[in-house]
């Protein structure tokens, strides 16, 4: 449950990834061209995003969050409540299409701070390779169960209940489930 003001409705996420994507393209600059070209997807994919249709997957914001130079959670930006309850089997999912891998934003950062704190659950086996976010970037990973292999090429770690790993997230990293279910609770924070 998440408390929203009482002088508005709480918008959909399609409604607020529209919203921020055009907000923020515009801000920046940039033609729907320019951004589509920068993200690395085709321009018609961004249009409709920007009109609030198609369902989006964590690797296409990702993308543009990236291409934009902006944390993950900046396209989900709506004014905060003052209180926030999420149960365990709740959230919007952000699952991946390359790999049994899914986030969900449990709570994104306000305008005078730069973190992001994500609940990741990986399905045994699953592999997610992730693209180096933007520069300052440094990922915080605490395990609650299972047993994964993390962080960036030539520095990933194996970790199990309880322990946790601090790395450069602007680098190319790796999640991987070893061989159960995977849960994993992270803290993205810009630091530049």
């Amino acid at each position: 449950m998440i408390d929203t003001p009482n002088d508005s409705s709480p918008q959909t996420p399609n409604a607020l990834i529209a919203q921020a994507i055009l907000r923020e393209r515009l801000s920046a600059g940039l033609s729907l061209s320019a951004l589509a070209a920068r993200a690395g997807l085709a321009k018609s994919t961004l249009s409709q995003l920007e009109a609030g249709k198609g369902n989006p997957n964590v690797e296409t914001l990702w993308a543009i969050a990236t291409a934009l130079g902006l944390p993950f959670s900046a396209l989900f930006a709506e004014a905060a409540a003052p209180r926030a309850l999420i149960r365990a089997q709740e959230g919007r999912a952000l699952a991946s299409d390359a790999a049994g891998f899914a986030a969900v934003l449990l709570d994104r950062c306000p305008p005078d701070r730069r973190r992001d704190l994500y609940r990741l659950a990986l399905e045994p086996g699953a592999r997610r390779a992730a693209a180096p976010h933007p520069p300052g970037t440094v990922e915080h990973a605490l395990v609650a169960t299972g047993k994964v292999r993390l962080g960036p090429e030539g520095a990933q770690e194996e970790l199990g209940p309880g322990d946790y790993y601090r790395f450069a997230g602007d680098l190319p990293h790796l999640y991987a489930a070893l061989d159960a279910p995977v849960l994993l609770f992270v803290v993205m924070e810009v630091t530049r």
